[in-house]
């Protein structure tokens, strides 16, 4: 029989059943060998031939019989399994048939049971019955009576054990390892162990070879040991948990160690990558590595977004440079692929160099598409880099054909069925897969069959007819009308077995669980099966369905069979499906089943003896598909990533069930050419999009895909420019003080290096107090950005010292803030000359000039700047070296510096000069270097036919976020009158309107995002006329006009543009001209041309968006010409689409609901703000939106709608609150909106009669006294911030000082006048400013009020003087000194008091005073130093500085500790 086999069977592990037995029966052996003392009865000698009949019957299970008479039957399994059949145990039989316990039984026992088998043949039915019954009663007595027996034995052996200690003594062994883990990031994981041992072992555990100790890690950390079980647990893992963890027991006899890995991985997010992020393992004084080695390790050379075809091979790699470089040092090198780590095999070849890491996709397919990851992991932490590798479709072999299909698997393999699935394509070929073909090849072959005859639509495909024991690969191919496409890649073998038998094959030896399962069953020859259990319909489609069951719980499954039956519903005929063959596995497809009937299914199970009753019918099941294809995605987000990407996110299909991913594709717009950005299916509902052309605009759209199909397409994203995204700037830097006041400071800074892509919107500035050489908390000092590089900050104190910091920001976000500035006192300025100028810039360097711009100083000094030095120098000169460009000063705030040396680097400053003096100097700019920039274009003067003057600018280094910014004399074009700016590509233009006299002075381009392209033009008055002359000579003669264009609105929103010329003949001619476009008659733009009155209009029935621009008639008649043009750009064009569009919906308006009073709001008494408007023509369906800003209000307390009347209610109303407020109605027949804008001049009106409320609630005015003076105050029942109010002394206003202050604590305003005289006596009064009157509050503080407040200000000032005298140590003292014997010891502490305190040194206790050896001085009435020459072991002690004075005493204590370095150095060893 073997020699027939075929030669590929030949190696075949699972070719025959036999050879499974016999491999597995030599596990057991092994095993049983090596653990029967712990798990059986007996371990000794003595034990062996009473349990024989109980061992021999375990193995009898397991090998094949050979004293059975009867024909081979199928072997049974002794391996108990769980529900997902997992081994947990074995299974021991009592009896199982006199045949397979022959060797167990004496020899009266074998002579019974031949005369019992004798007997069989010529007995009844009746009488074999009972002598079997009888049999199997005293076999089970002596079973029991075995067992009884070996337990008493082994109890004796364990008391002889324990009696005898030296023999029990044995080394560590681990019964149960501790195993690996891979957890995700903050989960919690525990590595347990059993150890056995005598003594008891000590058990240690270590993470990368550090014993962890739990106590220097408190809820990191737990370890346990309980009877011989140990664990560890890891509380919420990091990536620095990720280790290799060991175990080390050891006692007298011995030492032994097991080892466990635990990979903490992280959850795959929007900006995430899928490996985490290089860890660094580090203290507080640096980097921890292990033996004295910290290895740095660096990623270089690095591979990028790969894009590749299948059947292609692609390599990537990467250099690797650690450093230090250790001879024969080898780093753990790893691959990943979206977080799996990837192992050699015929797909994946990996290689290390020793500096460089390679991996080599030797066969690309669509299942290599994905993020790889290196991995170089060192003694000291990881290092990784990743990258996306794209893999694009083969080309087909018929032109249409669709990709192939990807990912194939094999599910729920049985004997003769196998589920196989795959992923559809993301490349139809321009026509609709029709379905795919499944082919099949046995291992070992190279012939393919294919395993339906009909394309299946559904991804997943139940494989039938396969051979019991052989193993078998897959693959599948994808039809449309065009052709057949390229088969996919082949799945991974599986074989055609139980998975039972699958299971119990896939473990090297036998698992324990320590439980033995004693089970009782009978022979089964002669009984027919039971009913199958739990029939039930796993899956149903069109095309086929599967059905599930179990076998039957009782006795006679041996060789058992299965048929499958099928009933049309509502009738009683059943229908056997597999007449011919019955089926082995507990699963059956049913192939051939007419789509939408119903019908109900059963199963008999079979055997040789017979076939047994029907299960329970199923369910009635209609036949279709019951996987609905996914609805399509919504909501394609494009957003600018680089400048060859762009991320795409979408919302998820809804309701969609079992999805397997999204594809995206991408169109260039207006091609309508759609490519896949991704060819296997991605699960995530965001994407990066690789390989765009920069420049160009996309739309993407998306589809979702299970295995019913893939979804139509979402809507097409809006268009998206492919460039570099924007970012944050960089901080700002240089931070100076422009000018200082008593209570304010004016900062200048320098723009960032890096604006991050887009131009910055402005500043923020914050400040802090410096206190002793201590910071503070940090302050905002503007809530508003700022454009300019300057602010004032306000409100700060006289005499203290302030720090600084600014952070720009742009259209992405608010940058990081700068370095803190100097410290920087804030004291008023009297000095008679002028501060620094500021915002020193460079432009339009060239190798011999450049042109530098400046502002002029906010201080300006006792007199106005009449003119500006510049100072240069080279950059590496000393401060010596700076000299002055200009001997004359300059009122100008720009220079052009000539005669600079090509090549050379310099550096500028600028000083303003009044008539008192030169004042000083700004911040020194950044190095120059005088070179000009290849590339580099000047500014040219033009003259066309027309006789049109401009200037002309070209930047070959344009970006796409690029401007062209025109100047004159260096201050921004904002005028249009006089110039107008075109820019088409890296081309811009200004054409003078009509040149004359005033357009004389310099001209200057700057590119913005560009290197500091930049260039001027001199248009001096000489050259103004030469141009001139030259505009005349190419001028031809005009077309006079009564009227320029002009603009008006008719009927319905119809826009008319007209003018009329004064004169025209019959031939003249007029182009219609919209942003250089000509535009014709149509349906959008209706043309007259009156040539007798010369009036020339065009009518537009309404303006959109898009006709936004600049419009213009230009005439001709003969060689006279003429132009007209109208520019509707910005609020005037929005301000006219509005009114036109308010005329023409003013009507539609009032069909359906409708505001009868439109929005506006009330102010309450207790000054909340409440928005209403009142409606009309609403119903029951009719929904009213509030919004504010554009963002939709939630419905909450504070809305209302009673009485056709919505309200919007506004407590404590402030700054935030401003806004545009809009209200919508809408039902069927249409909507309305109202808007109210508070901002602005609207906010300021609301806020006005707020305050009005505030000043009404206000109190009388009260006086009150504090240690500082006299204080009015009055309470509001409300306070705003924004209120506005005005201190009156004697009906003026009061002009603040530090003597007289003002300010809000809660509720409270008050007025603060500090050490009061009897010149402060008088009428005092509080003005609440409302817009409108006001309201006042007055007080007189005078006579009798006036001196008892002045007599409590006297007692409470007294208090608090002696409070502020009294003598104190203010700091500078540390608690404890040890210094090493014979250095110099120099403590100083701060000493303040009024008078000035006596100062007294103590040392234990006892006064001690100045020497040669300790000097003690006191300063300036405010330090005192403590200094020891050269300490000795003597000077260790206590000691104390007293201070004192006639306010009290205080004292300061510090320890001096002296040590010897030969001691230290000898309590270190």
């Amino acid at each position: 029989m073997s020699g027939s086999l075929p030669f590929y069977q030949k190696n075949h592990r699972h070719y025959d059943r036999g050879y499974r037995n016999k491999e597995t029966a030599s596990k057991m052996s092994q095993y049983q060998s090596s653990s029967s003392s712990r798990y059986f009865a007996g371990s000794s000698t003595s034990a062996t031939s009473s349990s024989r009949g109980l061992r021999v019957s375990s193995h009898s299970g397991l090998e094949e019989s050979r004293l059975s008479p009867i024909p081979k039957r199928t072997k049974p399994t002794y391996l108990a399994v769980d529900k997902e059949n997992q081994i947990i145990g074995y299974v021991i039989p009592i009896f199982r048939g006199s045949q397979e316990f022959a060797t167990g039984f004496s020899d009266t026992e074998e002579s019974r049971v031949r005369d019992m088998a004798r007997r069989d043949l010529f007995s009844s039915g009746l009488e074999m019955e009972r002598s079997e019954l009888i049999s199997r009663k005293e076999a089970m007595r002596e079973s029991a009576d075995r067992i009884c027996l070996n337990k008493r034995i082994h109890d004796q052996e364990e008391h002889s054990k324990r009696m005898n200690e030296d023999s029990l003594m044995h080394p560590p062994e681990f019964v149960i390892k501790p195993r690996s883990h891979t957890v995700w990031e903050k989960q919690c994981v525990r590595l347990h162990c059993t150890v056995t041992g005598w003594p008891n072992p000590r058990v240690v555990w270590y993470k990368n070879n550090v014993a962890i100790e739990s106590i220097a890690n408190p809820g990191k950390y737990k370890l346990e040991s309980r009877y011989s079980v140990h664990s560890l647990d890891i509380n919420r893992c990091d990536f620095d948990d990720t280790a290799q963890y060991h175990v080390s027991a050891m006692n007298s006899k011995g030492e032994l160690s097991a080892f466990a890995s635990v990979v903490v991985k992280r959850f795959k997010g929007e900006v995430d990558e899928y490996m985490p992020a290089p860890r660094r393992a580090s203290t507080k004084d640096g980097p921890v590595s292990e033996y004295g080695v910290t290895f740095q390790t660096h990623i270089v050379d690095k591979f990028g977004v790969s894009f590749g075809r299948e059947g292609e091979t692609m390599s990537l790699g990467c250099t690797v440079v650690i450093y230090p470089s250790l001879h024969r040092y080898q780093p753990e090198v790893q691959w990943y692929k979206d977080g799996v780590l990837l192992s050699p095999s015929k797909w994946y070849q990996m290689h290390w160099s020793g500096d460089r890491a390679t991996l080599t996709l030797a066969h690309l397919n669509k299942e290599d598409e994905g993020l790889y990851t290196l991995r170089v992991t060192t003694k000291s932490g990881y290092e990784t880099y990743s990258s996306y590798v794209f893999v694009r479709d083969s080309d087909a072999e018929m032109e249409g054909a669709p990709g192939a299909p990807l990912d194939v698997r094999c599910l729920d393999a049985n004997k003769d069925y196998i589920i196989v699935t795959w992923k559809q394509p993301a490349v139809d070929g321009g026509h609709s897969i029709l379905g795919y073909f499944v082919d099949r090849c046995e291992v070992g072959t190279n012939h393919w069959i294919q395993c339906n005859d009909t394309p299946v639509k559904f991804a997943r495909f139940p494989v039938t007819g396969l051979v019991e024991g052989r193993s078998y690969v897959f693959r599948v191919r994808a039809i449309n009308n065009s052709g057949m496409s390229h088969p996919s890649r082949v799945s991974e073998p599986v074989a055609a077995m139980d998975p039972g038998d699958r299971a119990r094959l896939r473990g090297t030896s036998a698992p324990w669980t320590g439980q033995i399962i004693v089970t009782e069953e009978e022979p089964a020859e002669g009984i027919v099966p039971g009913r199958p259990l739990e029939l039930q319909v796993t899956e149903a489609t069109k095309n086929y369905v599967v059905l599930s069951w179990k076998p039957p719980g009782e006795k006679g499954l041996e060789g058992v069979r299965y048929y499958v039956e099928k009933c049309v519903s509502g009738t009683d005929t059943w229908q056997r499906v597999n007449t011919e063959i019955p089926v082995k596995s507990p699963r059956f497809a049913l192939f051939d089943l007419a789509e939408g009937k119903s019908y109900s299914f059963r199963v008999r199970c079979c055997n040789p003896a017979g076939v047994g009753e029907p299960s329970d019918p199923t369910e009635a099941t209609t036949v279709g598909d019951k996987l609905d294809i996914p609805s399509a995605p919504s909501k394609v987000v494009p957003i600018r990533n680089t400048d060859t990407s762009v991320v795409v996110s979408w919302v998820a299909s809804s309701d969609a069930k079992e999805l397997v991913g999204y594809y995206i594709e991408g169109s260039i717009v207006g091609s309508n050419v759609w490519e896949p950005c991704n060819n296997k299916p991605v699960n995530v509902t965001r994407f990066i999009c690789h390989g765009l052309m920069t420049g160009e605009k996309y739309v993407f759209r998306v589809r979702a895909v299970n295995a019913a199909g893939l979804s139509g397409f979402s809507p097409e994203s809006e268009p998206v420019e492919v460039k570099a995204a924007i970012a944050s700037p960089a901080p700002p830097f240089g931070i100076s003080v422009l000018e200082c006041v008593r209570d304010s400071m004016v900062l200048a800074w320098k723009q960032p290096s890096f604006i991050g892509g887009a131009d910055i919107s402005g500043y923020f500035v914050d400040y802090r107090e410096v206190v002793d050489g201590v910071p503070g908390k940090w302050h905002e000092a503007n809530i508003k950005a700022v454009s300019e590089r300057a602010y004032r900050v306000s409100d700060l104190m006289e005499n203290r010292k302030y720090q600084f910091q600014v952070r720009a920001a742009n259209m992405a976000g608010v940058g990081i803030p700068s370095l803190p500035s100097d410290t920087f006192p804030c004291k008023e300025w009297t000095i008679a000359v002028p501060g620094p100028p500021h915002d020193l810039q460079v432009r339009e360097v060239r190798n011999d000039s450049l042109v530098l711009l400046w502002k002029p100083p906010v201080y300006q000094g006792r007199d106005a700047v009449n003119g500006f030095y510049i100072d240069i120098k080279e950059e590496d000169a000393p401060v010596e070296a700076w000299r002055s460009v200009n001997n004359k000063a300059t009122e100008k705030t720009y220079m052009k510096i000539k005669n600079l040396k090509e090549g050379e680097v310099f550096v500028f400053r600028v000083r303003a000069q009044n008539k008192a003096g030169v004042g000083k100097t700004s911040e020194v700019t950044e190095p120059v270097s005088a070179v000009t920039k290849p590339g580099t274009n000047e500014i040219s003067v033009a003259v066309d036919d027309d006789g049109i003057i401009s200037l002309n600018f070209e930047c070959c280094d344009l970006t796409p976020d690029s401007k062209f910014v025109w100047s004159k004399n260096y201050e921004e074009i904002t005028d249009a009158s006089r110039l107008t700016m075109e820019t088409k590509g890296n081309k811009s233009k200004a054409v003078f309107n009509t040149p004359a006299e005033e357009d004389i002075g310099i001209y200057s381009c700057i590119v913005t995002h560009t290197d500091g392209a930049s260039s001027s033009y001199d248009l001096s008055e000489q050259e103004l006329k030469r141009l001139l002359e030259v505009s005349h000579d190419h001028k031809f003669p005009i077309i006079p006009l009564k009227s320029e264009l002009a603009v008006e609105l008719l009927e319905k929103g119809r826009v008319r543009f007209w003018l009329q010329a004064e004169k025209i003949s019959a031939d003249g001619k007029v182009d219609y001209v919209f942003n250089e476009n000509l535009i014709s008659q149509g349906e959008k733009y209706k043309m007259n041309f009156d040539k007798s009155t010369g009036v020339i209009e065009m009518i537009m029935e309404s303006l959109t968006p898009a006709d936004e621009g600049t419009f213009t008639f230009r005439l001709k008649d003969g060689k006279a010409t003429n132009q007209s043009s109208l520019v509707l750009i910005g609020d005037v064009f929005k301000g006219l689409q509005k009114e036109s569009e308010f005329q023409m919906k003013e009507w539609v308006r009032k069909q359906g609901p409708h505001f009868i009073e439109y929005l506006s709001y009330e102010v309450t008494p207790e000054c909340c703000v409440l928005l209403k408007c009142k409606v009309g023509n609403v119903k029951k369906e009719t929904s009213a939106l509030w919004y504010k800003d554009g963002q939709e209000i939630k419905a909450d307390e504070h809305l209302g709608f009673t009485e056709g009347v919505l309200k919007l209610e506004i407590a404590q109303i402030s700054k935030k609150d401003s806004g545009v407020y809009e209200v919508v109605l809408k039902d069927d027949r249409g909507k309305d909106t109202s808007k109210l804008n508070l901002t602005d001049q609207g906010f300021k009106d609301l806020m006005n009669e707020v305050f009005s409320f505030i000043a009404n609630s206000s109190t009388p005015l009260k006086i009150t006294s504090t240690d500082e003076g006299i204080r009015l105050y009055t309470f509001v029942n409300f306070y705003n911030d924004l209120l506005q109010v005005t201190w009156h002394y004697k009906d003026s206003a009061i002009s603040f000082s530090d003597r007289i202050k003002s300010g809000v604590v809660g509720e409270q305003l008050w007025l603060q006048i500090t050490e009061p005289t009897e010149k402060d006596t008088g009428k005092y009064a509080i003005e609440f400013h409302d817009g409108k009157g006001g309201l006042r509050r007055t007080v007189e503080l005078a006579g009798q009020a006036f001196d008892d407040a002045f007599a409590e200000f006297q007692r409470l000032k007294s208090a608090a003087i002696a409070e502020k005298g009294r003598a104190r140590v203010a700091g500078g003292l540390p608690d404890v000194v040890t210094i090493q014997e014979g250095k110099a010891l120099n403590l100083t502490c701060n000493i303040s008091g009024d008078p000035v305190p006596k100062v007294t040194w103590l040392k234990n206790d006892r006064e001690i005073t100045s020497d040669d050896h300790c000097i003690l001085k006191f300063e300036s009435g405010k330090f005192a130093s403590f200094t020891i020459t050269a300490v000795n072991t003597s000077d260790t002690g206590k000691y104390s500085i007293l201070v004192k004075n006639k306010y009290g005493t205080e004292s300061g204590d510090f320890t001096v500790s002296v040590f010897i370095p030969e001691e230290a150095a000898g309590k270190k060893k």
